[in-house]
């Protein structure tokens, strides 16, 4: 039995009709075509690496069904790089602290570092540490990680509003 699913995907609208148990980061790279998401635990919720904002919320996406995402604004890591003159500013704290190596979680950090950021311009370790909670690292360590997302805070701080605001589009 299939549905019929519409979503806005990073600023695009996007309508299929699907299978009643597509997951929504099925939807996001088979419909979409976007694949900077990844399945990293095969859908069991475990590591992050699926971490999309719905809404203006964090999920993971391999535990949300395309349709609980019907009529909902989406935003995957491909949309961080259009939000910034380049690089988003979270991308390059992540590239110049060494948050990330083999890459796979970084989508899902990304993401997870985006909405603590817009909720927290200054964000304490524990909170960046609490916001990381449910994206798993197995290179890192984490600590380039808390380090990239202080560098990214700060440097969105540092940015004029009206630029701040193009990387964080309401």
């Amino acid at each position: 039995m299939t549905t019929k699913v519409s979503m806005s995907i990073n600023g695009d609208p996007v309508t299929e009709d699907v299978p009643l148990r597509t997951t929504l980061i099925d939807f996001v790279r088979e419909e979409a075509h976007l694949t900077g998401s990844h399945v990293g635990c095969t859908f069991e919720g475990r590591c992050g690496a699926c971490t999309m904002v719905v809404d203006g919320h964090t999920v993971k996406s391999c535990l949300m069904f395309a349709v609980q995402a019907e009529g909902s604004e989406v935003t995957t890591v491909e949309a961080l790089a259009a939000m910034g003159d380049g690089l988003h500013p979270i991308q390059e704290a992540f590239w110049e602290k060494h948050g990330l190596q083999c890459g796979y979680c970084t989508p899902g950090m990304l993401m997870s570092t985006y909405e603590l950021l817009k909720r927290v311009p200054d964000p304490s370790d524990q909170e960046i540490r609490e916001a990381l909670v449910g994206n798993i690292c197995r290179c890192t360590g984490y600590q380039f990680i808390v380090e990239s997302v202080r560098l990214a805070a700060q440097k969105l701080r540092a940015l004029p509003s009206e630029q701040r605001d193009r990387c964080f589009p309401a």
